[in-house]
């Protein structure tokens, strides 16, 4: 009877400890920090590996991307997007850490635009602009997550008629596919009942050195584009396009962020840094890269491509010691860069822009491709 006793014990002990294992991510993360639920909802942590031994960890609160696991030059697995290690630390503290961002990405001037003659008023949280979708946008709201198989999530959300202000009922799917050739294809579908605008991104923060107490000013960045849209002192672009050429703006060639950042140029100041909106060269071919970052570090390339006309380049500007993101690290100032693939910014009040309507029967189809390699 006690030798029934001892080994029963062994065998709990044993299959405490597997799950244990099982619990925890090639990252770190716990998925048992991300399984729980928020407003009646399930939330869940989706695990993407791929025959190379990269990890992409995904959870359906705001369609947000919580780690991504690539080797670096010595073969070494960094973890390189900022992020929490909870749902809880990401219901405490508001972020757009590795969001699916929508319904528009960027800023609506205002919050306001006029669509077939009807005036729509949307909500306003930033500088009086609708930034990012609004106070409760996409990256604050659950998807249903259904993970195809070891390489493949399926997100979707219906965003109904007259949230945050935005018109018509849109159904919405993000696909997240990871690829053996060390990509993340996110492609993005809408459909709509009435007449309304969309514009999806990802923001996820970027630290190419694995290690986020470091900042960005010795990445090399790239982006393939001849202009920008100059914004105003509240980040709202002025509706130009003025040329690279001559500006520390001009990323045509690769040049360190640190090299540029700091200069003494009126929209460096008024961006608190690059955060600003490159007009691509690529004019929709995916198949072209739009923008490249890299760390002379860690050797970690990664290249962006998509469909859209345009790329946010954020900086971090705002990060200032005030969060502790995974593994209890203090995310300081310009601590990561975010590359996000959209419309052109307040591009509802620019006619002359490309447009970001969608209308009944038609489909919204854009896709971004996160490609990371090694220079060794």
């Amino acid at each position: 009877m006690k030798k029934l006793v001892f080994w029963g014990c062994v065998a709990l002990m044993v299959a405490c400890t597997t799950g244990q294992k099982e619990d925890l991510t090639a990252s770190g993360l716990k998925r048992s920090h991300f399984q729980t639920e928020v407003n009646g909802k399930k939330i869940n942590l989706f695990i993407l590996k791929n025959k190379n031994g990269m990890e992409v960890c995904v959870t359906n609160f705001g369609g947000r991307i919580v780690s991504v696991l690539v080797p670096d030059k010595e073969g070494v697995m960094r973890d390189v997007v900022l992020g929490f290690d909870s749902i809880q630390d990401y219901l405490r503290f508001p972020s757009d850490f590795g969001a699916t961002i929508g319904r528009y990405a960027n800023r609506i001037n205002q919050g306001r635009f006029v669509l077939d003659g009807i005036e729509y008023q949307l909500l306003q949280n930033n500088y009086g602009h609708c930034l990012h979708g609004g106070p409760r946008g996409f990256q604050y709201r659950i998807f249903n997550g259904i993970q195809k198989n070891d390489k493949e999530l399926e997100l979707t959300y219906l965003s109904k008629d007259g949230e945050e202000g935005f018109p018509g009922n849109l159904n919405c799917k993000v696909t997240m596919k990871l690829t053996d050739n060390n990509a993340i294809n996110i492609r993005y579908e809408a459909e709509t009942d009435k007449p309304t605008i969309v514009n999806m991104t990802n923001h996820s923060y970027f630290n190419l050195d694995g290690n986020p107490s470091k900042n960005n000013s010795d990445y090399l960045l790239t982006v393939n584009a001849d202009y920008y849209t100059p914004v105003d002192s509240t980040f709202m672009t002025i509706g130009e396009l003025a040329m690279v050429d001559g500006t520390p703006m001009d990323f045509r060639t690769p040049a360190t962020i640190g090299s540029r950042i700091n200069q003494n140029f009126e929209q460096l100041k008024k961006g608190n840094g690059i955060d600003h909106n490159w007009v691509l060269n690529t004019k929709g071919d995916i198949t072209r890269s739009c923008a490249t970052l890299e760390s002379p570090a860690t050797g970690i390339i990664l290249d962006v491509y998509t469909n859209e006309p345009g790329i946010q380049v954020y900086c971090g500007n705002f990060l200032n010691g005030t969060l502790t993101g995974k593994k209890g690290i203090v995310y300081n100032f310009r601590a990561a860069v975010c590359l996000e693939t959209d419309k052109y910014p307040d591009t509802p009040n620019k006619p002359e822009w490309p447009s970001a309507v969608l209308r009944p029967g038609e489909k919204y189809n854009t896709e971004c491709i996160y490609k990371f390699s090694v220079r060794k």
